[in-house]
């Protein structure tokens, strides 16, 4: 079958997660602190884990575009989908830069004025950290990702009734894939630097865009693999075989080797060199997170490299499932500790300047040293609200893309 049908049945599972969500934030916002943190930052988190998944789905997909790459052509169509969640993940972006002009979090400590008086560092980074830099870059950075992704599914989707044209509109795609890598690569620093990055307000690292870019890849092809071999268990993705799937588990495998090159990159530098801006992250984390910290290594490296180190451990569909799921947590859990411990600082730094008084300051606080009940209901709904969208957007082509002037190739794909 090259039509999807998005049937009632998965139609109401995904509206099930999506409710499990929302009920999740509503009890997170009624036994919140007074500026609704835990429920801030969960948003944020989800937000940002989401949308990261939607770019590198864009960018996988323009860099196989750019590189003549075949094999991935008769799976192409879910980065396609994945990749247009770049929309409403610009819309979830803009509530949160909303939420900094209306006073309504306090999630970064650069967006309070009097914070920014009193601190000489705030004070240095203020022409890039504040709020209309947030809120235009933002929408820029984000607006021309979703102006060169539209042309590029544009044609992708021209492709289909192109018939003996389709070389020259893949020639065009071509062009655009290439014109997306570095909008991609320097806009994905900028607002990294700025979504994630800035609740850490007075540290830095030249890695960390590098860093947050390998944890949204390694979960973009855990889901990619997830659904491909959902379709396939329908009755879809025919031309999807045993190679396509391992090759996605080599994938798999090297990213996260990559990621923990970059993880163990950034932690070892900042050790070695010794510096107090820099190190004050870690020993943070050390500190106060260490399940976390630990855990995130152990389940984002070594659990992916002992079970896929295998060669034909790739072509098992229950391990291979197993793992996608494991990675998947294990980066929504690495976005969480990159995330939340600078946001919980700013809510006690912010308190004590105002005279109030939080609680679980230098203890255990829910939903901030680690993920409750709360946490994981909030992800099931973003989980369940991208599904939906990208299943929406299978509907909108043929799950094959049959002028595609790279498909015999990859059909044809096989493993040596």
């Amino acid at each position: 079958m090259n039509q999807f049908t998005f049937k009632r049945g998965l139609r109401t599972t995904l509206l099930i997660m999506i409710a499990i969500g929302l009920v999740s934030m509503v009890m997170t916002f009624m036994g919140d602190d007074p500026m609704h943190t835990r429920f801030w930052s969960n948003i944020l988190h989800n937000s940002v884990f989401f949308t990261g998944i939607g770019l590198l789905a864009f960018f996988m997909w323009s860099v196989h575009i750019t590189a003549w790459s075949a094999w991935n052509v008769v799976f192409k169509r879910l980065w396609e989908a994945y990749a247009l969640f770049l929309i409403p993940g610009l819309i979830l972006m803009l509530i949160i830069a909303a939420g900094i002009w209306g006073g309504w979090h306090n999630l970064y400590h650069w967006a309070d004025a009097e914070s920014v008086a009193n601190d000489k560092i705030l004070q240095g980074k203020s022409s890039f950290l504040n709020k209309s830099w947030y809120t235009y870059g933002t929408i820029i950075v984000m607006g021309l990702w979703i102006f060169v992704l539209l042309k590029l599914r544009g044609l992708s989707k021209k492709e289909d009734t192109a018939g003996d044209m389709s070389f020259k509109i893949h020639h065009k795609s071509r062009i655009w894939a290439a014109a997306s890598l570095p909008l991609i690569g320097f806009g994905s620093a900028v607002v990294i630097w700025q979504w994630v990055m800035s609740v850490d307000a007075h540290w830095y690292s030249t890695l960390f865009a590098w860093y947050n870019a390998a944890s949204m890849l390694v979960a973009m092809l855990a889901v990619t693999i997830m659904m491909s071999y959902y379709l396939k268990s329908r009755g879809y993705l025919g031309l999807v075989n045993t190679e396509h799937l391992h090759d996605l588990g080599k994938y798999l495998f090297a990213f996260s080797i990559f990621w923990a090159y970059l993880w163990f990159s950034q932690y070892m530098l900042i050790w070695y060199a010794n510096i107090g801006e820099e190190t004050i992250y870690f020993k943070h984390r050390l500190d106060n997170y260490p399940v976390l910290f630990y855990g995130n290594v152990i389940i984002n490296f070594a659990l992916p490299f002992l079970i896929l180190i295998r060669n034909d451990s790739k072509r098992k569909l229950g391990i291979m499932v197993f793992i996608s799921i494991v990675v998947f947590l294990g980066h929504w859990l690495d976005f969480f500790l990159m995330l939340k411990p600078g946001i919980l600082h700013t809510m006690h730094e912010l308190a004590a300047m105002s005279g109030a008084h939080i609680a679980g300051h230098g203890g255990f606080t829910a939903g901030f040293s680690l993920p409750g009940f709360l946490e994981f209901g909030t992800m099931i709904g973003f989980l369940g609200f991208f599904l939906y969208f990208s299943f929406s957007m299978l509907t909108r082509a043929g799950l094959v893309p049959k002028n595609d002037p790279y498909l015999p190739e990859s059909v044809h794909h096989h493993v040596e």
